[in-house]
């Protein structure tokens, strides 16, 4: 699901704070049953409408489809979500359990954002250097199980379908063109080349071949010959040629179109749209100006921390001790293997903390991988990519070993715990296995919600005898850090009307991070308006609510069951969660 946006919540907050009860009405039962098969109803639309989504989470139903990209199907789409919306509130929840109100009220929420978003026609801007048709559809297959001749016949029907898909995000594009949605103009060389390198492979050697690695040796070797042939010759004779015919555009059509500002204020509406994607992000009220003064503070407030590290091992500032991190070799990967052996063994190393921190525990294993070299030069440095909810594939943690050389270590410790336990694999896939949640709430997301959780697990491993080594404590702060600058220049850039060469000098002037990174994250921040921001205000209403949690109920206080009351409803708007944690508070003093 998409973010929800806090609207219309006080009469929930209202009764899961008092734990007040509406008296049940005699028709309660007929009114339960119709919620949970309008709920039914509901995702089973958005599986079909959704299929690459689908497919990812493991419903093989669609997966011979692709989505629909047209204009008819985004304006039916509109429509529908409308008619969901008067449904969803004709519905009186009076008497009904809490999580069942909740189910009501946290899709209202998701219906209304996405129909007040609407005005804003995002669709016409849908690519960018680190997103977008170009990128996501080679991630596809390794998103996917290959264990029947069907699985694979599905797939060569969607690569068949592709460049339907590249026609209607070009005319979406043409529009954007029309209404000036447009992406800043030095980032579209980018976009045009990912499609010239995709487009360049031998179709054997593309990501769209992928799956033919994986044939099973049960397949009798007709079908396997015939499954090749036609996928290769659906990749030569469509999918190439769609790239293609893209790059071509991009290039000719589109590039002389680029915005020259890049902040979202240059936008149509712009400042309502960045206020819209601040709220979206964070799930709070919080104004752009609130949110860039908490990013001064945290900055200041960090910046501290790593003063009194770099002192402790004999320097005098920052500015010295960060050259001499750069500058020493046995702060540096070997190799691109380095990287995943250095994952993996943080990983291990929290995988026998955890007990001492959560009685919840998921079921779901994970691995860590390396990120696909085609999409190294845009890609962060790690990612968490999602299992099945049936276990068929497994979460991944994707790691970047592009130009390894100029990667640093110290910062691989935290972020092996951000992305896999107890952060985002830990938080996902308790998610996807919480057995009495519909499924829109098992594998719905809230961005504050989900990084803040996985930055606040960074400390967990602090409070758990990890960065024992300084420099790898200092990597710890520095990720913090950055997520701290975040606040700061994301608002810059959308709200204050800062260039790009403000953003980087921040970071310069208030970090250490490695060159590569600080400009692959500035021109993420350009293109993903607000999205930076859910990490630090997530992570400070987390730790707001331990503090509260651990001060009302003294030594009744157990971290476990806290991190469970966090953990154990799935993705949460931050004013639900804050709710749902004074309850459980309340409801522990008592007992």
């Amino acid at each position: 699901m998409k973010p929800f946006r806090s609207i219309g919540a006080s009469a929930l907050l209202f009764s899961l704070i008092l734990g007040v009860a509406h008296a049940a009405a005699p028709d309660l039962d007929s009114r339960r049953k119709a919620l949970d098969s309008l709920i039914k109803e509901q995702w089973e639309y958005t599986m079909r409408n959704n299929p690459e989504w689908a497919s990812i989470i493991g419903d093989k139903r669609y997966n011979d489809r692709l989505s629909d990209f047209s204009q008819a199907a985004i304006e039916a789409d509109l429509k529908a979500s409308a008619d969901w919306l008067q449904r969803f509130e004709a519905i009186d929840t009076a008497g009904f359990p809490v999580q069942e109100q909740l189910n009501k009220d946290l899709m209202v929420r998701s219906l209304r954002q996405g129909i007040e978003g609407a005005r804003f026609k995002d669709w016409q801007m849908p690519v960018a250097q680190n997103s977008g048709i170009h990128l996501d559809m080679p991630q596809l297959a390794a998103s996917l199980a290959f264990d029947t001749v069907k699985d694979y016949e599905d797939y060569i029907a969607r690569l068949r379908q592709l460049p339907r898909l590249f026609n209607e995000t070009t005319i979406q594009m043409q529009k954007g063109i029309k209404d000036g949605m447009m992406p800043p103009d030095f980032l579209i060389p980018k976009i045009a080349k990912q499609s010239d390198t995709i487009a360049a492979m031998k179709a054997a050697a593309s990501p769209f071949a992928e799956p033919l690695t994986r044939l099973p040796a049960t397949f009798s070797n007709a079908d396997k010959a015939r499954l090749r042939k036609e996928m290769l010759a659906a990749i030569d004779n469509g999918v190439m040629p769609a790239y293609k015919k893209f790059s071509t555009f991009v290039k000719t059509k589109y590039q002389p179109h680029g915005r020259k500002h890049v902040g979202l204020w240059s936008l149509p509406d712009g400042e309502a749209r960045y206020a819209f994607r601040a709220k979206a992000s964070t799930t709070t009220d919080k104004t752009p100006e609130e949110i860039h003064q908490i990013g001064l503070a945290e900055v200041a407030r960090i910046e501290g921390q790593m003063l009194s590290t770099a002192n402790k091992l004999g320097f005098k500032d920052l500015k010295s001790f960060n050259a001499s991190i750069a500058a020493n070799p046995d702060l540096r990967p070997k190799s691109r293997q380095h990287i995943i052996d250095l994952y993996n063994k943080y990983t291990d190393q929290m995988y026998a903390k955890l007990p001492e921190l959560f009685t919840l525990m998921p079921k779901g294993k994970m691995k860590v991988v390396q990120i696909e070299e085609f999409r190294e030069k845009g890609a962060s440095g790690a990612q968490y990519n999602q299992g099945t909810r049936d276990g068929s594939r497994v979460g991944r943690v994707m790691v970047n070993t592009g130009d390894f050389a100029k990667r640093s270590t110290i910062g691989i410790e935290t972020t092996a715990l951000h992305e896999g336990v107890p952060g985002h694999h830990m938080q996902i896939a308790i998610a996807q296995e919480l057995p009495a949640l519909p499924q829109f709430r098992t594998q719905g997301n809230y961005t504050a919600y989900a990084e803040g959780w996985a930055l606040y697990s960074e400390r967990l491993g602090q409070e758990t005898g990890f960065f024992s080594d300084p420099y790898s404590y200092y990597g710890h702060l520095q990720d913090e850090m950055l997520r701290a600058i975040r606040l700061v220049v994301d608002t810059g850039l959308h709200y204050k009307k800062w260039n790009r060469q403000q953003v980087v000098d921040y970071f310069h002037d208030h970090s250490g991070i490695e060159e590569v990174e600080v400009q692959s994250e500035t021109d993420r921040y350009i293109v993903w308006p607000g999205q930076a921001l859910g990490y630090k205000i997530g992570q400070l209403k987390i730790l707001e609510l331990r503090a509260y949690a651990k001060e009302q109920l003294g030594g009744k206080f157990d971290i476990r069951a806290f991190h469970d009351q966090i953990l154990g409803a799935g993705a949460l708007p931050l004013d639900v969660l804050e709710a749902r944690v004074k309850t459980w508070v309340a409801g522990q003093k008592g007992a």
